[in-house]
């Protein structure tokens, strides 16, 4: 039975799955269990009939066989990521092609499919890709209004993105107050950029000041302004940070950082949206939305006294996490680009095609094995110095700064505790993965151990591969191959 390329089906839904395979069978058989999904499916049997029309075809995922009659899927591969890098190609494969399939997945493949196909997989790796694409595509728009003047400059595009993005969308709709708490350096009020931006204030201003940088003794007057004459110095009537926020959004980043006694007078004006200018006794109204955001942990600055209860329960009405840099490197390739695009620019690079700076490969894998204690704005400052020391349109390894080389690994070398890493069992040093004598569970051999170990990594991690990996001490071919040995999923 030959097979041709097939049109997309009518009447199904806006997602786009595309499949390259020379197989009728298995075609009719991924087309079959993606109706139920109601995706719209087109398929091609060879390489180069997908390739020819890949320009005129809008698409969300590509299902590519590794083995196809006229080419190589990874050449394949190479030509679309080459043309479409943000579009997700899934790699179809037998069980004996280990080594094709890591290739693939180094390559920039998003995910793999092993013959015989599981349909719940089939779903739900589609799902993810096909969610992955549009939610490029939504940020590629953002990204263009941002350089209008009119979007937040968010990059990432990683499952804790893809959630940080649900979550903005979500209270953005509302008028609800929001802490957003991160590490320093990983996007706290690019965050609060977009909230406003996508609320029903944005065409008012967004008032954002970093507490930290107000002196104690500064603090009531920033917030609270002065009539003039009110002390020393005030020659004239002076709006404070409330005031100023009124009908928009006021953004208080390190709240932690704010003195006691204006915690206290902050506590009442979120109450009652009303204040006094100091030196003053008209009570003024504000109808500001609030927003904080702090690297510090409140709860645990509650418990030892030095934030007040009241207060916290005030502003964490909905929390925002915005994730480190460590825990979504996915996210690092997309980052490094668009940074170094943004720079070069600034320089006065000619950013044309055949003049644009790009990272080598071995430069990239240098930025993705580094831990990024600085997270995003790190990652920036590291590219913002090797543009400037590089003397060629290619970024390489010696541009970098010299922290940056050192890898995870040699930052954090793997603990011998009970669960990590395989190796040290494997190696005969102790028996450090072993479960404690009183778990009740029964003696294991180093096979029925490495297995328990990746279990019990996958467990603790909640299903993170990243944080797995770091529990585990081993690098991502090791854990995709041992999770071959063991038929984990």
């Amino acid at each position: 039975m030959k097979l041709e390329a097939t049109a997309p089906e009518a009447d199904k839904s806006d997602l786009s799955v595309c499949i390259v395979d020379d197989d009728p069978t298995l075609v009719t058989l991924l087309r079959a269990y993606l109706r139920e999904s109601e995706y719209n499916v087109q398929s091609f049997p060879d390489g180069a009939s997908f390739l020819s029309a890949l320009p005129g075809l809008t698409l969300d995922v590509v299902l590519l066989d590794l083995s196809l009659p006229d080419m190589d899927g990874l050449d394949i591969l190479g030509q679309i990521r080459a043309r479409s890098p943000d579009l997700p190609v899934v790699m179809i494969t037998a069980d004996s092609d280990v080594d094709r399939v890591v290739a693939a997945m180094n390559a920039g493949a998003f995910d793999y499919l092993t013959k015989p196909l599981n349909s719940t997989r089939l779903k739900l790796v589609t799902r993810n890709a096909a969610e992955r694409h549009r939610m490029s595509v939504r940020l590629a728009e953002f990204q263009h209004e941002d350089r209008d003047g009119g979007a937040f400059g968010i990059i990432g595009t990683s499952p804790p993105m893809l959630d940080l993005y649900r979550q903005i969308e979500l209270v953005s709709a509302t008028d609800v107050t929001v802490l957003i708490h991160g590490e320093s350096g990983s996007g706290k009020e690019l965050v609060a950029h977009a909230i406003h931006a996508q609320s029903r204030r944005a065409d008012a201003p967004l008032i954002a000041i970093n507490c930290s940088a107000i002196p104690e003794s500064l603090q009531e007057a920033e917030f609270f302004g002065h009539e003039r004459g009110a002390f020393t110095g005030a020659d004239n009537l002076r709006k404070g940070l409330f005031e100023s926020a009124d009908g928009g959004t006021l953004f208080l980043d390190e709240v932690a950082e704010l003195c006691p006694l204006l915690q206290a007078k902050l506590l009442r004006v979120i109450q009652e949206r009303t204040f006094t200018r100091i030196g003053g006794t008209q009570e003024i109204a504000s109808n500001f939305r609030l927003l904080a955001a702090s690297h510090r942990n409140l709860m645990e600055l509650v418990r030892e006294g030095l934030f007040r209860e009241d207060l916290y329960y005030r502003i964490a009405v909905f929390e925002l996490g915005v994730p480190p840099l460590r825990e979504r490197s996915e996210d690092i390739p997309l980052l490094a680009t668009q940074f170094l695009d943004e720079i070069a620019r600034a320089q006065g690079h000619d950013m044309t095609e055949e003049n644009r700076v790009t990272l080598s490969p071995r430069a990239l894998e240098t930025l993705m094995s580094h831990d990024w204690p600085g997270n995003v704005r790190e990652l920036r400052n590291a590219i913002q110095r090797a543009f400037l020391f590089s003397n060629m349109d290619t970024i390489k390894v010696g541009d970098l700064p010299a922290r940056v080389h050192v890898r995870r690994s040699d930052l954090d070398p793997p603990a011998p505790t009970p669960g990590t890493p395989i190796e040290a069992a494997a190696a005969g040093q102790g028996a450090s993965p072993v479960p404690p004598s009183g778990s009740g569970l029964p003696s294991l051999n180093l096979e029925e151990l490495e297995r328990f170990a990746i279990e019990e990594a996958f467990r603790t991690a909640g299903g993170n591969v990243n944080q797995a990996l770091k529990l585990l001490g081993l690098s991502r071919t090791t854990l995709y191959r041992k999770r071959k040995k063991y038929g984990l999923s």
